[in-house]
């Protein structure tokens, strides 16, 4: 049987606000951003779980239903953490006690358990979500609660929350490099494929300011429900829109990239002149796809397993002995390992695991990732190494590319009209989640 897996494959829950301009849905036919919506006063901040000698913590994934193939290795990387944590003595003499609760790649379910973790396990942090939809989902109850959630995965941005401090990319950590290198590299001409919701439709959005900025071209753009393998029409397009060649920019998830990447091949359209750089796909997905439909594409992350880091070679090391040696590591599963490690420290700078003291704690602190040193910044966000990768024979990333030093987070898109000049940093009350730094 062929090994099925869908990285993003949701639904976006209900709608979501762009200002005063903007109206975001998950299937709309225009190109909207996501942003964030007013939610209500947050309470006072919560008291830890210690009770017994432990400190709890909450670890919210889908471990079954779609997102499970993608979403079991990010649980899989964040318990190696806590392991290791505990091995070396714990937290302030503390061992951690992980509470963990399948989000079942359903979007309320995320929801019901992110109250019952708070309200019930009473855990002093929660790390988790995979897609977009279910950290929209929660977002208003970190927020209600005056809770914390450690998320993983790189986004859209478009969004800066008080409650939620983001391990995995903004869009000029990942997407908006990605697009230079290929303008410079690749050529100037690109045809945008995405899957139907809110993360493909936002990064395009990015995409195409972009090009206009850099003298690029969008020659064409074409989407497909989440889950449809339908996808003849969109390479009669690509041959009919750069009949000589050119940039396929990939934001498609799930099956859509098995029939997407085999099409792509059967139809002649080779990496050599038409190359593909994909976002949502990395050492697993490439697997789940076959190597032999990649070889040769691109993909941007902040980490790939071929990273020559001491760090690196530690993790990978630690992850296959504790999982086998079969396994690979990829982007999300780093960004979820040194999560765990961020809070660990910054729990132990305020000698509290009080979340106000934590939240501004975490500000400043400082890894040496498997990915590269990393720093957090005061918008939530870190700063990252931008890497870009091309797929080899055995399934793992030849990297092509990677940025000097590592690239500040940038939460609200500078080449968007509508959130250019703003900005975010909560160590000042008077800026909070955003400000207008012009």
């Amino acid at each position: 049987m062929r090994r099925q897996f869908n990285r993003r494959k949701f639904l976006v829950y209900g709608s979501l606000s762009f200002g005063s301009s903007f109206f975001l849905k998950a299937c709309a036919n225009n190109s909207p951003i996501a942003t964030e919506s007013p939610v209500a006063p947050p309470a006072a901040s919560p008291a830890a779980a210690t009770a017994g000698g432990t400190i709890k913590v909450g670890i919210l994934h889908s471990l079954s239903g779609t997102m499970a193939i993608s979403e079991k290795s990010v649980v899989d990387a964040e318990k190696l953490a806590i392991k290791e944590i505990n091995a070396a003595g714990g937290i302030l003499g503390k061992q951690i006690e992980a509470v963990t609760e399948d989000g079942a790649s359903n979007w309320d379910t995320f929801r019901e358990k992110a109250t019952k973790l708070i309200d019930q396990d009473k855990v002093s942090v929660v790390f988790g979500c995979w897609t977009s939809a279910s950290r929209k989902n929660v977002k208003p109850v970190f927020e209600s609660k005056n809770h914390m959630l450690w998320y993983p995965v790189q986004y859209e941005g478009q969004e800066c929350s008080k409650n939620i401090f983001y391990t995995g990319a903004a869009p000029n950590q990942q997407i908006e490099p990605s697009v230079d290198w290929l303008l410079k590299n690749k050529g100037k001409e690109f045809f945008l494929v995405g899957s139907d919701y809110v993360f493909p439709r936002t990064a395009n959005t990015i995409i195409k300011a972009q090009l206009e900025a850099l003298g690029g071209k969008t020659v064409g753009e074409d989407y497909l429900p989440l889950g449809n393998t339908e996808v003849t029409p969109i390479i009669t397009k690509i041959k009919q829109n750069l009949p000589n060649g050119g940039v396929i920019y990939n934001t498609l998830n799930g099956d859509s990239n098995v029939a997407f990447f085999k099409q792509l091949k059967g139809a002649g359209l080779t990496p050599e002149k038409y190359p593909s750089m994909s976002v949502s796909i990395a050492e697993e997905e490439v697997k789940a796809i076959g190597v032999e439909y990649l070889k040769g594409h691109y993909a941007a992350w902040n980490y790939f397993q071929t990273v020559d880091t001491p760090a690196n070679k530690k993790f990978v090391a630690a992850f296959k002995k504790e999982y086998g040696e079969n396994r690979v590591t990829n982007d999300p599963m780093e960004a979820a390992y040194i999560a765990v490690y961020l809070w660990k420290q910054a729990v132990e700078k305020a000698g509290t695991t009080d979340l106000e003291k934590v939240r501004a704690a975490a500000y400043g602190q400082t890894i040496d990732a498997p990915e590269g040193k990393v720093t957090m910044d005061a918008n939530h966000h870190i700063s990252k190494v931008v890497r870009i990768g091309q797929v080899r024979l055995d399934g793992l990333f030849d990297i092509v590319y990677a940025t000097p030093t590592a690239v500040e987070p940038v939460p609200w898109n500078q080449f968007v009209k509508e959130t250019k000049g703003f900005a975010c940093d909560w160590s000042d009350p008077a800026k909070g989640g955003k400000y207008n730094k012009v």
